[in-house]
């Protein structure tokens, strides 16, 4: 079966270079440019996975992130940071917001793919457990 990642990120480059190195793994790739369109598919979708940018306009992938937890048709979705920001606390801020992961940019081409079915066979990670594992 075809796995699905809905990839959330303003940047069209980068949406495309995800986009190439998915697809020629043979997982279906969705994009959204902003955050609102990110939800919306992923209600429509409902995608194996969803790659979340952080710093997206307008409504930022944490605050994204938040709506998608409370939304009990989506909440399910495990959900990874795919961003730039790789600042002490950056990666505590991503899992507090509802993140199950966390991938820094740039992608390492070579590895990236086998970090996504990582993160699609593990599911989502409950909240309880993720803060047992860090504290």
């Amino acid at each position: 079966m075809t796995k699905r990642v809905l990839y959330i990120e303003d940047r069209p480059d980068n949406r495309s270079l995800v986009r190439r190195v998915l697809m020629a793994e043979g997982i279906e790739v969705i994009e959204a440019a902003t955050a609102d369109d990110g939800i919306h598919l992923a209600m429509q979708h409902l995608p194996d996975l969803i790659l979340m940018d952080i710093n997206i306009p307008g409504k930022d992938g944490l605050t994204a992130t938040q709506e998608i937890r409370m939304n009990p048709a989506i909440a399910h979705i495990p959900i990874i940071a795919l961003t730039a920001n790789v600042m002490k606390g950056d990666r505590e801020r991503t899992l507090e917001a509802g993140c199950d992961g966390y991938i820094p940019k740039p992608i390492d081409v070579d590895k990236f793919p086998a970090e996504v079915m990582n993160f699609i066979a593990k599911g989502r990670v409950s909240h309880e457990s993720r803060q047992s594992r860090s504290g």
